[in-house]
C-alpha cells in the first residue's frame, strides 16, 4: 500500500475501529487504480479527437484561402475585361448601362 500523507488515528479500542479504517483506505486505493486506466484512456481519446478537429479546421483554412485566393483573381480579371470593352466601345457601354438602369428603376420603382 502507498502512503498517501493521510494521518489516521490508531484507534484501538478493541472494536476493530483501526481495521475497519484500514480497509477503507485500502477500497479507496484499489478503487483509485481500478479507475486511473479508464480515466488515462478517456483522456487520450479527448486528445485525439481534438488533433483531429485541429487537422480538418487547418485543412479547411487552406482550401478557403485557396479558393479566396482565386475568387479574388477572378474578380480582378473580369474588372480589367469590362474595362477593356468599355474603352473599346464606349457607346454600346453607355446604351447597355441606360438599359440596366432603366429596367432597374422600372422593377424597384413604388408604383
Amino acid at each position: 500500500m502507498e502512503t498517501t500523507g493521510i494521518v489516521t488515528p490508531n484507534l484501538t479500542d478493541g472494536s476493530g475501529t483501526a481495521r475497519t479504517v484500514d480497509g477503507a483506505h485500502r477500497a479507496i486505493d484499489k478503487a483509485t487504480d481500478a479507475v486511473r486506466p479508464v480515466v488515462d484512456r478517456v483522456a487520450s481519446g479527448a486528445h485525439q479527437a481534438v488533433d483531429k478537429f485541429a487537422s480538418a479546421a487547418g485543412q479547411a483554412k487552406e482550401v478557403l484561402s485557396a479558393r479566396g485566393e482565386q475568387l479574388k483573381n477572378a474578380q480582378a480579371q473580369a474588372m480589367e475585361q469590362t474595362r477593356l470593352y468599355v474603352r473599346e466601345n464606349p457607346m454600346v457601354s453607355l446604351g447597355i448601362a441606360v438599359a440596366v438602369g432603366f429596367i432597374l428603376s422600372k422593377l424597384f420603382s413604388s408604383r
